[in-house]
């Protein structure tokens, strides 16, 4: 079996978010939780996926959003780990408001990911352009999926029940 961890962006997703919606159809699901609501602190957060990884040694699909993309992609310059796969959806380019003020954002990494993942993108995300997504998905290896125009793939974007999630997540865990 595989376990799915779910990776959340800045901040804890709304109730009706689409990780929220996964999590309610699969209660084996986990969260990664992290500390500083509306901040981003790459060591805060890179402690609390380790945290979560570390747990158990059973095989690791990664459902990340927003930020929390950030921090697999940080995550995985120490290799694979248990995890088998991961899906990034719409990673943002993060700006210093993000930080807590005392420490910096980290930029995206650019070495591939030792582990398959897909990359899913949208053509109208504020957050990031899809030029830069598709950039991405090819310096981290990952297949790159349109979503067209998606916004941030959030709840006020219209992604609370997603089933094109669970389709992906499927495809990581049956490779």
């Amino acid at each position: 079996m595989t376990r799915v961890l779910l990776v959340p962006g800045r901040n804890e997703p709304l109730p009706e978010h689409w990780q929220e919606w996964l999590r309610g159809r699969n209660p084996e699901h986990r969260w990664v939780r992290h500390a500083r609501r509306g901040r981003y602190v790459a060591e805060d957060r890179l402690a609390a996926l380790t945290a979560a990884l570390g747990e158990t040694a059973e095989p690791t699909v990664l459902v990340a959003h927003s930020a929390g993309c950030l921090t697999v992609a940080l995550w995985a310059r120490g290799g694979p780990g248990p995890v088998r796969g991961a899906l990034l959806v719409a990673p943002p380019d993060i700006a210093e408001p993000w930080t807590d003020g005392e420490s910096s954002t980290p930029a995206l990494p650019d070495d591939p990911l030792p582990f398959p993942s897909i990359l899913a993108a949208s053509r109208s995300d504020l957050m990031m352009a899809y030029e830069r997504a598709a950039h991405y998905a090819g310096r981290w290896d990952a297949e790159l999926v349109d979503l067209g125009d998606a916004g941030h793939v959030t709840t006020a974007d219209g992604y609370g029940p997603w089933p094109l999630a669970e389709d992906l997540i499927a495809r990581l865990t049956a490779s």
